[in-house]
């Protein structure tokens, strides 16, 4: 499943018929949610059933798409069923109650085969929906001309600060060849430098809110000393969530490129499994590794393994910067230390570098053994079956068909 984004172009009249369309998807949300708190055994398609009432109860309401009704039940039904998946797999802290969505500056409504409309140049988009928002013009990088209206799966429209975007979720399976290199590496992520692999590269850690932090903190005062419900703290509260949807951007972009050039270098890719949402708690480090976006970056890895068929393997972090890479000793360290130096094989090391040669000796250990070392002094990768891997790793068989169109990064 592929999701291309472009941007809508239209009047200020057209986008609020959009508000209106998006305000009534979260109504018809909250009111499922409602109905789903206040009555017990209540499934999927009793939410399905309960929107129809709401669309003859409230005639507003029945302005919006049927099947864009049944698509925020059908949101509103994932957030319950994830609540009670995390209770049953006993998922530690909140469990992730639903709850319901207040008037926020973004928002989204979904649509699926029906209540839009493609010009014959794919060029613009016409929603025929109750609310009559019009025709837009579609600004985006890539060409829909590729793929066909049955592959649309739904569109969804979504209010960003900078304006409105329209999201087309096609039924498209990515699957992009490249060639065996070899070779094998392991990530050691961490603040002072954003990774450091096995082969003792290091990338920078780019720290976009670190370097926004203060434009961030300038815009922050400049919409608190505004009144409430005027003119101008709407264009104050424009302007800073355009800041921080561009520090977002700039997080995404630098992870999406990475990780692929990470991927197409390499034969298995292996990196620290993680509990990001237990590392944040730290006061005094969560402001610095939620900007690092370690879990983005480990999702952008994955995506692409299985897009060029590359082993991804996640190894417990645990003893990865103690136990000695050469001689397997424990040295035990602070995290003010950052050197690495072994009593026993004199082995002096940075710190992430040893860690990163620990994952990687982890990972090959789970998935395969690594053979004899050949003229070049290259160590062949060959994947074993005898162990079960720890995590599920992401394989990918030769296609029998290659997709012509990549996902809009």
């Amino acid at each position: 499943m592929l999701v291309f984004e472009v941007k809508l172009e239209g009047t200020n009249g057209q986008y609020e018929r959009l508000d209106e369309a998006i305000r009534t998807a979260r109504f018809m949300r909250n009111s499922c949610l409602k109905y789903w708190l206040e009555n017990k055994g209540v499934g999927r398609s009793d939410l399905s059933a309960y929107c129809a009432v709401l669309a003859k109860e409230f005639p507003w309401a029945n302005k919006l798409n049927s099947m864009a009704r049944q698509a925020s039940a059908e949101r509103t039904w994932s957030a319950i069923a994830r609540f009670y998946n995390n209770c049953k797999k006993g998922k530690p802290g909140k469990k992730g109650f639903p709850k319901f969505k207040k008037h926020q500056t973004h928002g989204s409504v979904e649509y699926k085969t029906c209540g839009w409309k493609l010009s014959e140049d794919r060029r613009y988009i016409t929603f025929t929906d109750g609310f009559k928002a019009g025709t837009f013009k579609l600004w985006g990088t890539r060409d829909l001309h590729f793929d066909q209206l049955n592959q649309i799966k739904r569109v969804r429209v979504v209010r960003r600060a900078d304006g409105y975007y329209a999201q087309f979720c096609l039924d498209i399976e990515r699957v992009e060849k490249r060639e065996p290199t070899k070779k094998t590496i392991g990530l050691d992520v961490g603040l002072n430098h954003f990774y450091t692999d096995s082969n003792g590269e290091t990338m920078e850690n780019p720290r976009y809110l670190r370097k926004s932090e203060k434009a961030l903190k300038r815009l922050s005062r400049r919409l608190s000393r505004t009144e409430k419900g005027s003119k101008n703290r709407a264009k104050a509260r424009k302007k800073l969530g355009c800041k921080h949807l561009k520090v977002s951007r700039q997080r995404q972009d630098f992870a999406v490129k990475l990780a692929r050039c990470v991927v197409q270098s390499n034969d298995l890719v292996a990196y620290e499994d993680l509990k990001v949402r237990n590392l944040v708690k730290n006061k005094k480090l969560s402001l610095s590794i939620s900007d690092a976006a370690w879990s983005t970056f480990r999702d952008w890895l994955e995506y692409f393994g299985k897009v060029f068929g590359v082993v991804t393997v996640a190894v417990g972090p645990h003893y990865t910067s103690q136990n000695c890479s050469r001689c397997g000793s424990v040295v035990k360290k602070s995290l003010s230390t950052r050197t690495h130096r072994c009593g026993k094989c004199l082995l002096v090391l940075d710190r992430d570098w040893n860690a990163a040669i620990n994952i990687l000796e982890l990972a090959l250990r789970t998935v395969g053994h690594t053979g004899t070392s050949n003229a070049s002094g290259e160590n062949d990768l060959c994947l074993g079956e005898e162990t079960p891997p720890s995590k599920p790793t992401h394989r990918k068989r030769k296609p029998k068909q290659r997709c012509l169109e990549s996902p809009h990064f």
